[in-house]
């Protein structure tokens, strides 16, 4: 059997997806008005009404819709109304990794070519050794940052989150294109917004979450 939850996805406690704590009632529940067959499921941790495809957040304490992980990083799950900060957050600390990378490589090259008291303030064994930290700390936030895009696209297209993902879970929803679910992710219709973490994803016409049996 599965659960039906009739909360809108804009509704639901802002950045991450969450779902509202404590909704769980008997009083709500019943002004859901459910039809014979139909059932919802309560989180035994938080008290709420738990959608299909939401995970309970040890660390949030919080169920959260179509959680990917809790990301130190930003403190934070990753789940249904934030994940495109979150792969724009990714992508652009990659390009900033690769443009330092670039600039490190144009330096060591300066400083072959020409005197090495004129291309830093600092002493040349200073400078290899600055160089080559700031290349090797480049180097790992462009692989790790970059690894992170590539999950969390090919998560995107896949329409399956990486708990998802890790459990193996059966897939109970619609199978829908890559492209659909891209813009379910980034908005309706393809825009320059898609590209600005500043900008509300649009979901158009997409219809709220409900699940019903």
């Amino acid at each position: 059997m599965r659960g039906i939850a009739v909360v809108p996805a804009r509704r639901a406690a802002r950045t991450k997806g969450a779902v509202p704590k404590g909704n769980a009632t008997k009083e709500f529940i019943e002004s859901l008005q459910l039809k014979p067959g139909q059932v919802v499921y309560k989180c035994p941790k938080c008290c709420s009404i738990k959608p299909d495809r939401a995970h309970h957040c040890s660390v949030c304490k919080r169920c959260i819709r179509k959680m990917d992980h809790h990301c130190p990083w930003v403190n934070n799950c990753v789940g249904e109304n934030n994940q495109k900060y979150f792969v724009l957050f990714t992508m652009y600390i990659a390009l900033i990794s690769l443009h330092a990378l670039i600039m490190v490589g144009f330096h060591f090259l300066r400083c072959f070519e020409e005197d090495w008291t004129k291309c830093s303030s600092f002493s040349p064994p200073t400078t290899v050794i600055l160089l080559i930290l700031l290349c090797f700390e480049g180097l790992l936030f462009f692989i790790f940052t970059s690894v992170m895009f590539g999950t969390q696209v090919h998560s995107i297209c896949t329409d399956e989150t990486g708990i998802e993902q890790l459990k193996k879970e059966e897939r109970r929803w619609a199978k829908k294109t890559k492209w659909m679910n891209m813009k379910a992710v980034f908005g309706h219709p393809f825009s320059l917004g898609w590209a600005s973490p500043f900008a509300t994803p649009d979901q158009g016409k997409a219809d709220p979450y409900q699940y019903v049996v």
